[in-house]
Order: structure tokens, then sequence, then C-alpha cells
């Protein structure tokens, strides 16, 4: 009974300590005075569920089955505590945490995707551009329930995460369960060094720009300007629109979605947050300044566009700068904080929730587009069996006296020849590509008709 007692005081020392420290660390951290504890808030500690705690922890240590050490029993210990608050909060260990920085930075190894936690299974909130989990066609939603022969149910987020990791040219097979489909599906992927280029851009066609931001990092702000600035250069002068692709887009950095917001506006609040100390309390201004000046803006969303996206979807359509187009979004409303420890490890704890200009909160429910679209897939119609015959067509049919300059039939045949030779010899290519493309892209087709749209309302 003594050796009990001794335990349990000596554990929960151990926990006061680790407490005490901790604040002591977060005071230090922002520059405050350290304030020793009340005699009331000490006397305030739940001893029965320290005791309670203690209790369990001497029975894993005496009766499980194979040797644990006291580290791991403690480090898991905290890492439960952290995951049973929300979905977004957690223990990071040093090697966790330097994947977390490398990840902000755009580079890291791995196979893509960015993940969460959902009824045990890791969710794929959103594959990134251009690797290799998107290439071989992991999609938004999926359910990862095995990793290579590793049932995912029983894993944290973090072992999920180290598993996906590994050296490029490595291979790993995930199982993934899919709305729509009756049978699980395995996908067989090669990781590789994710090199992320969070912005890049095209021309739709003369005047209209099209922005894909596929995270948000620390230097995507800049990327958005300087991408901004190769359309024009591109398009010899201002743009008459842009659409800006947020779908499937996780989010990221805080800064940098402020960053893009304040691009395109040029004043008025962008963002504010609220949240239970003084610190997490902040307001973002835009400056002045639009780097399309006041031309249209269509915004893309669906479901895989979170966080970082849903700031920067929130603000333009509050201040009714940009028409949203889509599906609804996510819906993560909460903002993380990294607090490192003093072993080399971190903490990510939810600290804030926050809210558009306008003071709505996304979390849970997300931005509600202006124009909503379902999932569909949109094909060309062969021209030749569609068109059919036309007034022009027929045989002694009326001239137009207004047309400059009536065309026989075998002139038009001449044309439609030089037509043909011009796509064999590859000049128009480049265009054709980028109907094509957007095209088979239905969202993207209708923003660009909306674009075209305001731009003929505007004359």
């Amino acid at each position: 009974m003594r050796k009990h007692r001794n335990s349990l005081i000596l554990l929960v020392g151990i926990l006061l300590g680790a407490t005490l420290s901790l604040c002591s660390s977060v005071l230090a951290e922002k520059e405050q005075p350290q304030i020793a504890p009340k005699r009331e808030e000490l006397q305030a500690l739940p001893f029965d569920e320290l005791r309670n705690f203690t209790e369990i922890f001497g029975r894993i240590k005496q009766d499980y089955v194979e040797p644990v050490s006291d580290k791991k029993l403690l480090e898991d210990a905290i890492r439960g505590m952290l995951s049973g608050l929300d979905p977004h909060s957690a223990y990071l260990a040093s090697d966790e945490y330097k994947e977390l920085q490398e990840g902000t930075t755009g580079q890291f190894g791995g196979l893509g995707i960015e993940v969460g936690m959902e009824n045990g299974f890791v969710k794929v909130v959103s594959p990134i551009d251009d690797t290799p989990a998107q290439k071989a066609g992991i999609k938004a939603g999926d359910l990862i329930v095995r990793l290579d022969d590793k049932p995912v149910k029983g894993m944290t987020l973090a072992d999920a995460v180290k598993t996906m990791r590994g050296e490029p040219g490595s291979e790993i097979v995930l199982t993934v369960v899919r709305e729509g489909q009756e049978a699980p599906l395995k996908f067989a992927i090669t990781r590789d060094i994710i090199k992320v280029k969070s912005v890049k851009q095209r021309l739709l066609e003369k005047n209209y720009g099209y922005l894909r931001i596929s995270s948000f990092q620390s230097g995507t702000g800049q990327g958005l300007i300087d991408a901004v600035n190769e359309l024009k250069k591109e398009n010899e002068g201002q743009l008459k629109g842009v659409v800006l692709d947020l779908r499937n887009n996780p989010g990221g950095v805080l800064n940098a979605a402020v960053e893009v917001s304040d691009a395109f506006l040029d004043s008025g609040l962008i963002v504010f947050t609220e949240g239970r100390i003084k610190n997490s309390e902040m307001r973002f201004n835009a400056a002045s300044g639009d780097i399309i000046n006041g031309a249209p803006i269509v915004v893309l969303i669906n479901g895989g566009s979170a966080s970082a996206s849903e700031i920067v979807a929130g603000a333009l359509q509050d201040h009714k700068r940009a028409i949203i187009m889509g599906e609804k979004s996510f819906g993560k409303g909460s903002v993380q904080t990294i607090l490192p420890t003093t072993n080399g490890a971190a903490i990510k704890l939810t600290t804030a929730r926050y809210f558009t200009p306008s003071g709505r909160s996304i979390q849970a429910e997300g931005i509600e587009p202006d124009v909503k679209l379902e999932r569909v897939k949109l094909e060309a119609i062969d021209k030749a069996k569609f068109e059919g015959i036309k007034e022009a067509d027929l045989s002694h049919h009326l001239i137009n006296a207004n047309a400059p300059k009536h065309k026989d039939q075998k002139e038009r045949e001449e044309e439609k020849d030089v037509d043909k030779d011009k796509d064999k010899d590859g000049v128009e290519d480049t265009e054709k590509e980028i109907d094509d493309k957007i095209l088979r892209d239905y969202p993207l087709n209708e923003a660009l008709n909306l674009l075209k749209g305001i731009g003929i309302l505007k004359k």
C-alpha cells in the first residue's frame, strides 16, 4: 500500500511539474513574466482523476504482456490527451515537427496527400497537384483503410503519416474505400520528393487568366503576384477577368491566406480570430492596391477546399469582390498554433476559431458557393455530327446583302483545308490543348463563361 502511495505522489509530482514547466515555457515564448500559480489553483487539481491515471499506469507497467518504458507510456498519454480534443490538435515528436516545418516551405518526402482522421480511418482531405498520389488517382474524400498489409484502424494519424512517408522510389499500396464504389480500391504508389509549386497560371484565352493555388505556403503570396504579372505579360495588357482555382486546396499558412486575399482587396477586414487567451485574438486588414485593378474574379471551391482556402473564399465573398462557384467547402474554421517543447518536439494546439469579415464562423459549416455546381463529366461532341445542315449550306440560298463579301462553297472548302493543314503542322496545338482542358473541366468552363458574361454586361 505504501509503495502505491509513494508511486502516486511521485507521478502526481511529475505531472504537476510538467504542467508548471509547460506554463512557464508558453509564457516565456510570449515574453510575459512568469507568475506562480495561486494556492487555490493548485488545490483545484483533479486528484481523483490523477489517482485513476496512476492506477492504470501501474497496471500497464506490471501486467502488460511486454515491458513498456515510462517514456513511451507518458508520450502516448500526451498524444491521447491532445487527439481527444479535436481532429487537428496533436503531439509532434521531433521528426514529425521537422516534417511539418518542411511542409510549410513546399518540399518534403512522401505521397503528396493532405489527410485527417475519421472514425478511426485516414481520410484524404485532398491530393496535392502533380504528386504521386494525385497522378495515381487518389481523390478528396477517400478513406484509406490499409497501408500495404497494415490495417489503419487503431493507428494514430501520426503513425499513418509516418508509414506513408519513406525513401523516394519505394512503393506503398493504399487500400481505399470510395463513395459510389462497391469494393475497396487498391493504388500502388511510388514515393517521391514532393516539391510543391503552390501557384500556377495560364491564359484560358485572350484577356482571361487562370490561377491555381494548390496549398498555402510561406511564399504563396509573392508567388501569386508573380503569376499575375506573367499573365499580364503574356496577354500584352490588363486582364478582363480571372478564375482563382482553390479546389482540393487543403489550406496551410494563415499569413499566406491573408496575403492572397489582400492582393485582390483595396481595403477592409480579411479575417479575425477569437480564442480564450488574449494573444489568440487577431485581426487582419487589407492594404491599398488590387493587382488586377478590379477585374472580375470567379473562385472555384469544392469539398476539398479547407482552412486557408476558406479564409480567402470567405473574405472575397463577404466583400463582394468575387463570385464563389462550385461545391460547399470542407468547413475547417479553427486555427492551430505550434508550441515547441523543451525536448525538441512540439504540440499542435487549436487555440482559436477564425471568422470571415462579416462575422461568419465556417467551423463544421463551410463556405456556401454563390453558384452551385454538381459533379458532372463534360465531353466534346463531334462537331460534324452535331452541327447538321444550315441555311448557308442550301443550294441557291439568298445572299446576305450586309455581308462584306459572300464566299461560295468552293472558297469555304478551301478555308477548311487550310485549317486542317494548320492542325497537322501543330501551329494551333497549344491553344487547342488548352481549349480541350477547359471543355473537359466543367466547373472551369462554367467559370470562364460567367466571366465573359460579366464582361458583356459591363460593355
